[in-house]
């Protein structure tokens, strides 16, 4: 929706509230005060009614009188004559206008009267309670069913001889003459027994009725209510009376206002207020168009002004009033922004392109140069370089002296570029730099070399600094940009490996690194769907002949790439963080194998290998002492082999764990042994049972004096420390005679048994027969 519009419908909106309110309270006022008006006409109609029936109680009242003090009446009554007393109540009742007249003894027992038979009970008990109290009674009763307005005088001679009454019928007579006086309409009911007996309206009869029915349960309740507000749905603003109460009969009187008669001077105002507002509305529509017309014409104009901006156009001028209103100062303001953002996205840009320690273009700019050099066809070289020990180098001379390492080698490598090179930070300590026109200078690479390698002088301290390069060719190598710097990579982490300062690419080393992405991505896998399999080779004690040892050792066929050597993908694992996943499955299918070959009388004990991530996990021990709880199975039942490298990773750390497997039961090896950088104090230390000697120097035992010379100083010294001695790589049975002459005590190799599964070695027992060695006799 655009501004101007909704300005104006703001403006609309503000001006319509605010006379709708205005109007709605007028009106609600105005309403509120006809029905309180109302309400006071119906309170002085009530008053007029019951005037109107004081004054005809009191000419009743007069009237009586003139009878009670009549001679003859007294006499007639003194002597009883009925006749005279029907013919003088009735003349004195025609006379009077009476509807009902009425003579008693001073009990209140009839002596005559119009309406009730002679000797009957006093018919209004009510009122002649009142009268005998006060000399003479006034008041509405209910006789057949009907209301009067009935007045009671005593008769004297001179003593009190009895009463005498008259009354009128309150009917439509009455209600004619009160809606005459007072313009309401008047209804007077009579319930007897719950029901309607009798009914006088200034309504038609039929109307009277709905009205009276409308109003049924208040007025039977007794009670009288003042109707203070009017709904919609109501027709007569009511005010109700009980004239009666007594027996079972009820008598009240319903005034009535009628709506039309009391709303219609205010729906005279209603329509005079709407066509005021609608006038207002229409007057403030047209000063709410031009007034936003005006105000966002301006408006329009700079916001158009930033559209252009924000597309990246450049406004030089916006025409938008005079300089010093507020639309002026906001343009102004707008030209100054647009200043202001084009310096910070030229700030930005230059910062997304290159990198803040440095100074050198990053990742981003360098995919970028690259991609324009795959895209002209030009043969060029990329070099990754990395600081070998960049992390040893923060924590022995502080990150900012680290940093300072980095920068150094970007600046050397910034005064290197020409033309022809481009130097740029990848990300951490490594750096790329691509070299063009590769045919102009053959010998380029040892200057580059010789100036990164010089010393850096830090803090008086001189470093020289230990790089490796990995190198790649376009097109030789690749075409694209990820492929060359993944082989970029590839080659640089063969020159760590190597520990050489470069490595060219060499085809193949990509395929070999996407093996082992796939067999890094494949191993959880190979877990969970049972790819995994574990092999046992025996172990001949030389003493016995007899087997009673085996080495597990771990297998992965996988479902494409077929056998997996074990020392490919453990490495992975290792390097993957998923060892812990692997040994954890090792320990778990070992157990449970023991724990069925126990069942079935098959008593062995299996050396399982631990890497140096499994040394270092201090779960490792609890884990194992649950396995053997599980499976019920003594801790003799397990031996451990740790490499010497895994020891030395750290020696504290390798050290509490073996010593905690020791103390546990266990058996420990150490494997490979010769080959490592183990001493013979540190395996003092630790609660070592065996050396293993690795197969390297047994191989050729038989024909390598040296090998010879090696292994059996080994089992000398092995001993004397009071330790068992494995040979491993036993290929034949010379090898064999030599290793039991100078006294090692197990043997292991193909000459006995190859890995076999576990459902195999059994079979392999029951026909393996002992074997026959020389005895110990440590010959020269």
């Amino acid at each position: 929706m655009r501004f101007r519009t909704r300005l104006m419908l703001v403006l609309l909106t503000v001006v319509i509230l605010s006379q709708l309110a205005t109007g709605a309270a007028f009106l609600r006022a105005t309403q509120n005060d006809i029905i309180v008006k109302g309400n006071q006409r119906l309170e002085v109609g009530a008053n007029v009614f019951q005037q109107l029936l004081s004054a005809r109680g009191d000419q009743l009242g007069n009237n009586i009188a003139i009878l009670a003090d009549d001679f003859g009446f007294k006499s007639a009554v003194s002597t009883q004559d009925n006749e005279t007393l029907y013919s003088v109540l009735a003349n004195h009742g025609t006379r009077a206008n009476a509807d009902i007249v009425l003579l008693t003894d001073l009990d209140g027992r009839v002596l005559a009267g119009s309406h009730h038979a002679r000797d009957s009970a006093m018919p209004f008990p009510q009122l002649f309670e009142r009268a005998n109290l006060n000399g003479s009674a006034v008041g509405v009763v209910v006789t057949e069913g009907e209301p009067y307005e009935f007045a009671l005088l005593p008769v004297r001679a001179p003593h009190l001889i009895g009463w005498v009454g008259m009354g009128f019928l309150i009917n439509e007579t009455v209600t004619s003459e009160i809606k005459a006086l007072t313009g309401l309409d008047v209804s007077i009911v009579t319930y007897q027994q719950g029901r309607i007996s009798s009914l006088s309206s200034s309504h038609p009869e039929a109307l009277a009725l709905t009205l009276i029915n409308d109003n049924s349960e208040q007025l039977q309740n007794g009670d009288y209510s003042l109707t203070g507000q009017m709904t919609p749905d109501d027709e007569y603003l009511s005010y109700s009376s009980m004239l009666y109460a007594g027996g079972n009969a009820q008598t009240h009187v319903l005034l009535q206002l009628s709506r039309n008669e009391l709303l219609g001077a205010y729906r005279s105002l209603r329509w005079q207020l709407l066509g005021i507002v609608a006038l207002i509305l229409i007057a403030t529509a047209v000063v709410a168009m031009w007034s936003a017309r005006s105000i966002s014409r301006p408006l329009m104009a700079l916001a158009s002004a930033a559209k252009r901006i924000g597309r990246g156009e450049r406004v030089d001028d916006l025409a938008s009033g005079t300089r010093h209103s507020e639309t002026g100062q906001l343009a102004s303001t707008l030209l100054t922004m647009q200043d202001e953002i084009a310096k910070r996205e030229a700030v930005l840009h230059y910062q997304s392109r290159h990198d803040l320690l440095t100074d050198l273009p990053n990742r981003i700019c360098a995919e970028e140069e690259i991609e324009r050099a795959i895209a002209a066809g030009s043969a060029f070289i990329l070099m990754r370089l990395a600081i070998n020990n960049f992390r040893d180098i923060k924590d022995t001379f502080g990150y900012a002296l680290g940093d300072n390492v980095l920068v150094t080698l970007a600046k050397r490598l910034h005064q290197l570029e020409s033309g022809r090179r481009s130097a740029y930070r990848l990300d951490g300590d490594e750096l790329l730099l691509m070299h063009v026109d590769i045919e102009t200078d053959a010998d380029w690479r040892r200057p580059l070399f010789a100036a990164l390698s010089a010393p850096i002088h830090l803090d008086r301290s001189p470093i020289t600094p230990s790089l490796s390069i990995g190198e790649v060719h376009f097109p030789d190598h690749g075409d694209s940009t990820q492929l060359l710097l993944r082989r970029a990579d590839i080659a640089l982490d063969m020159a760590k490996r190597q520990r050489c300062i470069h490595q060219r690419y060499q085809q193949g080393q990509d395929e070999l690194h996407q093996r082992q992405l796939t067999l890094i991505r494949d191993l959880k896998r190979a877990v969970d769907n049972g790819e995994l399999w574990m092999a046992y080779q025996p172990k001949v004690n030389t003493r016995t002949g007899r087997v009673n040892q085996c080495e597990a050792l771990m297998r992965w066929q996988h479902p494409t790439l077929g056998f997996i050597p074990p020392d490919e993908f453990i490495a992975l694992a290792e390097r993957s963080g998923q060892i812990g996943m692997l040994t954890n499955w090792m320990l778990s299918h070992i157990c449970e194998q023991l724990a069925r070959w126990k069942q079935r009388d098959y008593h062995l004990s299996v050396a399982v290998n631990l890497s140096t991530s499994d040394v270092m996990d201090p779960g490792l021990c609890q884990r194992i002492a649950a396995l053997l709880k599980q499976y019920q199975l003594g801790a003799r039942q397990l031996s451990v082999e740790v490499t010497e490298s895994a020891m030395m990773q750290d020696v504290e750390v390798a050290t509490r764990t073996l010593l905690e497997l020791g103390r546990m039961g266990l058996s420990i090896a150490i494997d490979d042994y010769g080959t490592g950088y183990s001493s013979l104090a540190q395996i003092k230390r630790l609660p070592v049972n065996e050396l293993k000697i690795d197969k390297s120097f047994v191989l050729a035992l038989d024909t390598q004096a040296d090998d010879f010379t090696i292994v059996r100083s080994t089992i000398e010294m092995g001993h004397s420390l009071g330790l068992k001695v494995v040979a491993e790589g036993v290929e034949n049975r010379a090898s064999a005679e030599l290793l039991s002459e100078v006294g090692c005590d197990h043997l292991q190799g193909y000459w006995i048994a190859k890995p076999m599964p576990s459902d195999a070695l059994p079979a392999w027992l029951d026909a393996f027969e002992t074997l026959s060695l020389p005895t110990p006799g440590l010959p020269v």
